[in-house]
C-alpha cells in the first residue's frame, strides 16, 4: 500500500502536538519500517519517556483518523497476491504496526484473507532484527532458502540479509533503490507484478 505520504504527515502533525521539532519530510520517511516507539526514539534521540509516550499517541490518533480512506494499493498489487494465491505460495506481513493497527488496515480492506500469517512490532523485536521472520518461518514451515523477503526499506532487506534469505527491494517505497542496493537484493523492481518470476522460480 502507498502509505509514505500519510505516514509522514502524521509524524509531522504528531511532533506539532506533542511540541517536538518537526523535522525535514525526508527524516520521517527514512524511519519507516521500524517499530514505533523504535521509530520515535531514532528521529529524537534525547526524548524523554513521558514525550516519547505522548509523540506515540498522538501519531496514533492522527493515524486511525487518516486511515478512515484507505491508502491506495500500488498497480498490480492485489493481483500479483491473487496469483501467488492460486500458485500455492504462502504468504506474510512483517511489519513495523502493532497488531491493533494491522488488523485495523485488514479490517478497512479485507487485504487479511490473502496471507497466511503476520508479524508485527509489538509481538516481537522491531525490524532490523530478523526474529519476526524467524518467528513466521516456523509457523508456515518454511527454509530461508525457500523464503523471499519483498519489502521497500533497508530495515526490511537488512533484517532478511542476517538469517539468508533472498531479498527483493521495490523502487516507489520509502527508501531510494540505491539504499535497498546495499543489502544485496536479487532485485530492485519498478513494478510488483515483476515479482512472480522470481517467486515462482524458488525451489
Amino acid at each position: 500500500m502507498n502509505s509514505t505520504e500519510r505516514i509522514v504527515e502524521c509524524l509531522e502533525q504528531a511532533a506539532l502536538k506533542t511540541q517536538l521539532p518537526v523535522l525535514v519530510p525526508t527524516a520521517y520517511q527514512q524511519i519507516i519500517g521500524l517499530g514505533l516507539r523504535e521509530a520515535i526514539r531514532e528521529l529524537y534521540p534525547t526524548i524523554t519517556e513521558t514525550q516519547l509516550e505522548a509523540m506515540r499517541d498522538n501519531y496514533s490518533h492522527y493515524f486511525v483518523l487518516a486511515e478512515q480512506t484507505p491508502n491506495p494499493l500500488f498497480p498490480g498489487a492485489l493481483e500479483v497476491l491473487e496469483e501467488l494465491r492460486q500458485q500455492g505460495i504462502k504468504t506474510a506481513v512483517a511489519t513495523g504496526k502493532s497488531r491493533k493497527g494491522l488488523d485495523r488496515v485488514w479490517a478497512n480492506t479485507g487485504l487479511g484473507q490473502w496471507f497466511d500469517t503476520s508479524r508485527c512490532a509489538d509481538e516481537t523485536e522491531s525490524k532490523p532484527s530478523p526474529l519476526m521472520l524467524e518467528e513466521i518461518l516456523v509457523e508456515v514451515g518454511v527454509t530461508p532458502e525457500q523464503a523471499i523477503m519483498v519489502g521497500d526499506t533497508s530495515f526490511d532487506l537488512e533484517m532478511a540479509q542476517r538469517i539468508g534469505i533472498d531479498r527483493v527491494g521495490v523502487s516507489y517505497g520509502a527508501h531510494s533503490s540505491e539504499v535497498l542496493a546495499q543489502y544485496r537484493p536479487k532485485a530492485v523492481l519498478d513494478r510488483i507484478s515483476d515479482l512472480l518470476p522470481l517467486v515462482l522460480a524458488k525451489p
